[in-house]
């Protein structure tokens, strides 16, 4: 398959990099590096010196000598639920197993007889019992999920010696736009911190696993032009999580060119669906509605439209797999690289950018409730006034290819709302 790597060919000052004047070019490249030094550099500083200080620190996301592992007898139970079922399938440990999307992708695996352990630390960014909930529909089709962090460095090791993965699938993250106002240091230790620490024991397997890993279509930023293509700048960052998650796509192209490690960093779209995040607008929208509470609707400047290109959960699950699918393998051994590996990133969305007042209005037909509009400026937090997805590099190299329109995945998501929350009468926090 084709060797990429779209972010070897982002100019630093698109319009104004002239190829044959190697003098500019060298001054890009210094401008470059010298610009995410100074993101890293105060990434670091706002995790080590400026941390909030919390009267009730939370030890699930702080602490990584508060799980429990190790043992025969959990050692078979990592080994059962790695196995593989058919004669190509593939081995692979999901990180965010017990998250929104990391779910629908384990079940996605292992219904088609990949091995599939998950690993999630179940922190309280949002209820705890959503993910307890997901952890068992996952561990009835087989799935085991380790409860642990992906910053311990000795459970990772641990799980790769007992099981030689062919695949990971990073998707453990710290999610969110606006959380990054109020607990910042959590993205860095999330998404930059603990993805360094994954890629440092993948480079070390042997063999070397393919990882493929969640980016996120929020490194886009501030980038006016649309629709959003893999070749677009993306050194605009509109928000923490966004900064972490363009760290992340500079860090997997350090560790591909280093150590040989085969990279693929996919840009999710507003991903929604049944047993989604909490966090997310349509889901709390919903929430709010069947409570009668009023829901804020941004709108941009001059009353500009706040759209989004909303991708639904089965669509994403596609693109996953076939990143997996497509996946070379890693060229490196021991820490050593023996030769050119796999950079990838691409986009998967639906293509089709909804304004937020549509998606309420669907929500108003499918739930029969009238939702109590309060219309708001899109503030400064990070959220950004549109997202519109290129997928034409997906649909290419991945065979991806979106089906699910936002009337008919809604209606899916609010069948299951309903029930899990019994009619809208257990809180959703």
């Amino acid at each position: 398959m084709k060797q990429m790597s779209h972010l070897d060919d982002i100019p630093s000052t698109p319009g104004k990099f002239k190829p044959y004047f190697h003098r500019t070019r060298w001054q890009s490249s210094v401008a470059k590096l010298a610009f995410w030094s100074l993101v890293f550099v105060g990434l670091i500083f706002i995790f080590f010196y400026r941390s909030p200080v919390s009267s009730n620190p939370d030890p699930s996301r702080r602490s990584l000598r508060t799980y429990s592992w190790g043992g025969p007898a959990w050692e078979k139970r990592v080994r059962s639920s790695a196995r593989v079922r058919t004669r190509r399938g593939f081995s692979v440990l999901v990180t965010g197993a017990a998250g929104f999307v990391g779910t629908h992708v384990s079940a996605a695996l292992k219904r088609r007889g990949d091995g599939v352990l998950g690993l999630d630390n179940f922190n309280d960014y949002y209820d705890p019992s959503l993910k307890r909930a997901r952890q068992a529909l996952l561990e009835r089709s087989g799935v085991f999920v380790v409860e642990g962090d992906i910053n311990d460095a000795a459970l990772l090791k641990k799980l790769f010696e007992v099981v030689p993965f062919t695949h990971v699938m990073h998707l453990a993250a710290q999610a969110g736009v606006r959380y990054a106002m109020e607990n910042p240091s959590s993205y860095v230790h999330s998404n930059i911190a603990g993805f360094v620490n994954l890629l440092e024991v993948c480079k070390s397997a042997n063999p070397q696993p393919a990882i493929v890993w969640a980016s996120s279509s929020s490194v886009y930023g501030l980038n006016t032009k649309v629709p959003f293509s893999e070749k677009d700048r993306t050194d605009q960052p509109a928000s923490l999580y966004a900064a972490t998650k363009k760290a992340g796509e500079e860090i997997a192209h350090t560790y591909n060119h280093i150590y040989g490690l085969s990279l693929t960093g996919l840009r999710f779209f507003t991903v929604y669906g049944p047993w989604g995040r909490p966090d997310m607008a349509y889901f709390f929208f919903t929430r709010d509605i069947l409570k009668g509470k009023a829901i804020s609707i941004f709108e941009g400047v001059n009353h500009g439209t706040v759209a989004r290109d909303f991708t639904y959960i089965d669509d994403i699950v596609k693109g996953c797999l076939g990143a997996l699918d497509t996946a070379e393998k890693s060229t490196g051994s021991g820490g050593k690289k023996r030769g050119a590996a796999q950079l990838r990133v691409f986009n998967l969305g639906n293509t089709s950018p909804v304004p937020v007042t549509d998606l309420v209005t669907i929500l108003e037909r499918l739930l029969k409730v009238k939702a109590k509009r309060n219309i708001m400026k899109l503030p400064r937090n990070g959220d950004v006034q549109f997202t519109h997805a290129n997928i034409s590099s997906a649909q290419r190299e991945l065979g991806y290819k979106p089906t699910t329109d936002l009337q008919t995945g809604l209606k899916k998501f609010a069948r299951w709302y309903l029930g899990y929350y019994n009619g809208g009468k257990k809180a959703a926090s």
